[in-house]
């Protein structure tokens, strides 16, 4: 049995082996320490893929101390043995199977959520596992499942969302009450705010907030060619799949690695462009990219009030349906906010099947990729149709132009609106933030801040820019429209975020669901793309798919 003094070092399994001093969480208990990052830079100098070539790892301003010492105390009363015990009953299952545990008293609600804390305390104080994937933890999390728990056993038989007391994890671009919200901006490192509208959503229907997760900083709408990932407050994420090996995706990248390494039910992850279907699809698991609208964004730290959108990243289709109902509900001060009564569980929880659906394949990824033309191949044999057609060309001119004068505009309307210490803040427009970068390079930008310098330079004039998205949500719509309106098609299938851009300009939703792994190892991911509003259908073919094939499968450094 390890004495008290070894509890001050890096190895975190020391965490839940001190038993002398546990009921002691002295609040200057050393439970990580940085440590020198150059041996791992180094190994990483001649990776294949520039932008993982790194320049450092860890963060040069977050203190884990100061994230995981609050909770310390609660978290290091479990046991090995009663995690073991936890095990079978939480990891990898899906939210109807941890509520029926709930519901005949094999689990608790203060159980549950301190099964993943001690999943996340293992794996995030061990420099050699760190996925520097947590930002923030809500230091009341343990005492909110203890009252639902207290809750639940004084009324057992009232009807509750199936979100209740499920522990969830969100992108720290998303305002949460308690805790700050960075973008992984030091300019934002200080930023209080009131509880984003889904946020608000999501406690009204009583889910838990977890914590806050890493990001690409600005939502990888800073630097040019850089890691994604990297963010100056949290430092590199790392893909559970392979760390230092495989690109997390981004920029929800701590939404998609702390869903695969089960440190949590659910994220909720963000998306302008790809940045929801591609760390869903880098870290095997699922991801939806709603329709512009279906959720509100009042709160969330913008790069495009024309794209952003927020969604569910899950371990399953029907988690992801869940979240998504939890999270939608019509947002007043949100202009493109919709209603939507839609019982997104119960569509995947009817009967679903591949059998008679119709998808559009594209030639040309039947030819460059093997696993999508066996995936194809195996919805052939479970009685789809697919119909083979080569996409048209279509031109994206002038989306850059988009997120330039929309984050030009918009994040100075954020900072007034939505930041409630202002004179914390160092910025209040996109001039500022440039010029606070500039000010210590090294840790702010490491990668220079080359978007941010051509949101500067774009002389793009307002009519200019309501042209632009005129035709690209034309050009994007027609991208997917000839083929779907020729044969009647449920959905295009695509990989990963492959043609995430087309979906954005077009405002289509897009669901990407597990289809394998290269023979490295690296996950990859079949994407289903729709119509607008069209999330239902997507839901059903999602969960018919994910039924028939089954591929998900838990990262091998993270299964214990």
């Amino acid at each position: 049995m390890l004495k008290k003094i070894s509890c001050t070092v890096v190895i975190a399994v020391c965490l839940f082996s001190c038993k002398e001093d546990k009921q002691e969480a002295a609040p200057d208990r050393v439970l990580w320490k940085p440590y020198n990052d150059s041996a791992e830079v180094a190994a990483n100098r001649d990776h294949e893929i520039e932008r993982m070539r790194y320049k450092l790892i860890q963060s040069k301003v977050l203190d884990k101390n100061e994230v995981f010492q609050p909770l310390y105390g609660e978290v290091s009363k479990m046991t090995e043995e009663e995690y073991e015990a936890l095990k079978p009953l939480v990891l990898e299952q899906d939210i109807p199977t941890l509520q029926s545990h709930i519901a005949t008293g094999k689990l608790r609600y203060e159980q549950l959520v301190l099964f993943y804390l001690h999943r996340i305390y293992t794996y995030e104080l061990n420099n050699e596992t760190t996925l520097n994937t947590v930002l923030a933890l809500n230091e009341n999390v343990i005492a909110e499942a203890r009252k639902y728990d207290a809750e639940v056993a004084a009324n057992p038989n009232v009807k509750r969302h199936p979100i209740f007391g499920m522990p969830i994890l969100l992108k720290d671009n998303i305002g949460t009450s308690g805790m700050k919200t960075t973008a992984g901006s030091i300019a934002l490192v200080d930023n209080e705010v009131d509880d984003a509208f889904i946020v608000q959503r999501l406690k009204k229907n009583r889910a838990l907030i977890l914590g806050k997760v890493n990001l690409s900083e600005w939502a990888y709408f800073l630097c040019e060619g850089c890691p994604v990932g990297y963010s100056a407050v949290g430092g590199q994420t790392l893909n559970p799949y392979g760390r230092m090996v495989f690109e997390t995706g981004g920029s929800s990248s701590g939404s998609g690695t702390s869903v695969a390494a089960n440190y949590a039910v659910a994220a909720v992850g963000t998306e302008t462009s790809g940045s929801i279907l591609s760390p869903s699809s880098q870290n095997s698991v699922v991801g939806l990219k709603p329709t512009i609208g279906l959720l509100s964004r009042t709160g969330i730290v913008p790069i495009s009030s024309t794209l952003d959108t927020p969604g569910p990243m899950t371990k399953n289709v029907t988690d992801n349906a869940i979240l998504l109902s939890a999270m939608s509900g019509k947002d007043a001060t949100d202009p493109k906010s919709v209603a939507s009564d839609t019982d997104y569980l119960k569509s995947v929880t009817e009967s679903t099947s591949l059998k008679g659906k119709s998808f559009g394949a594209m030639t040309n990824l039947m030819e460059e990729d093997s696993i999508y033309n066996s995936t194809v191949e195996k919805m052939r044999e479970a009685g789809a149709e697919i119909i083979e057609f080569t996409p048209p060309e279509v031109n994206m001119d002038g989306f850059l132009s988009i997120l330039n004068i929309d984050m030009r505009n918009d994040l100075p309307e954020y900072i007034q609106t939505q930041v409630k210490n202002k004179e914390a803040v160092k910025i209040g427009s996109i001039a500022d933030a440039v010029s606070f970068n500039a000010s210590d390079s090294l840790t702010r930008i490491p990668y220079g801040q080359a978007l941010f310098e051509g949101i500067l330079a774009d002389s793009t004039t307002a009519e200019g820019l309501e042209k632009i998205k005129s035709t690209l949500e034309k050009n994007g719509r027609s991208f997917f429209d000839t083929v779907l309106d020729e044969h009647d098609l449920e959905a295009i299938l695509s990989i990963n975020n492959y043609h995430a851009g087309y979906a954005a300009v077009a405002k289509y939703p897009a669901l990407t669901v597990p289809m394998g792994y290269t023979v490295d190892g690296e996950p990859i991911s079949l994407t289903f793309i729709a119509k607008q509003f069209q999330e239902e259908r997507l839901l059903q073919l999602g969960k018919a798919f994910e039924e028939t094939t089954r591929v998900r499968r838990l990262p091998s450094g993270y299964s214990q």
